[in-house]
């Protein structure tokens, strides 16, 4: 699905309108994320919670190491969006920051998409794929200073 983006001239900012059921900065729905973590959430393993929802192709095109890293970035932020969420809003008070406990506080069969419409003052700072917030850029720090400069030897010392 195509997302209509737009751009600000005076900003110099693109800004997309992304509908509700669609997961931000990740392809695929909200739904088809959450599932992925209600997997993860119940299975023994992550391994297991991967084979389970990125099995391998009839051409081994999916490894586990791929499914791994493909549920890592399911299941990493919508666990941090959830804390969020469970700390920021007073009805989800004493739930437990996971995809079922959630679903059976609101009563919903889909959980992030309600929490998106309950949240929705939160969304900027949320994480993706729920909010909008985007991920942090990683510190690059400085190259440390070589210990020996370049260039010829210093002259010798004075005896």
């Amino acid at each position: 699905m195509r997302v209509a983006r737009l751009r600000c001239p005076k900003a110099g900012l693109t800004i997309s309108l992304l509908p509700d059921f669609l997961a931000a900065r990740l392809s695929g729905t909200l739904t088809e994320v959450e599932q992925a973590v209600a997997v993860a959430e119940v299975a023994g393993s992550r391994e297991q919670a991967a084979g389970q929802v990125r099995p391998a192709d009839a051409e081994g095109a999916v490894t586990l190491p791929s499914a791994l890293r493909w549920l890592r970035r399911r299941l990493l932020p919508v666990r941090a969006a959830l804390l969020g969420l469970v700390t920021l809003l007073p009805e989800l008070f004493g739930c437990a920051p996971t995809v079922a406990a959630v679903r059976e506080r609101l009563g919903v069969r889909e959980a992030l998409v309600a929490l998106r419409a309950l949240g929705e003052s939160a969304l900027p700072v949320l994480a993706a794929p729920l909010g909008f917030r985007a991920r942090a850029s990683r510190a690059t720090s400085p190259r440390p200073a070589s210990p020996h400069e370049v260039g010829p030897d210093p002259p010798d010392a004075p005896r």
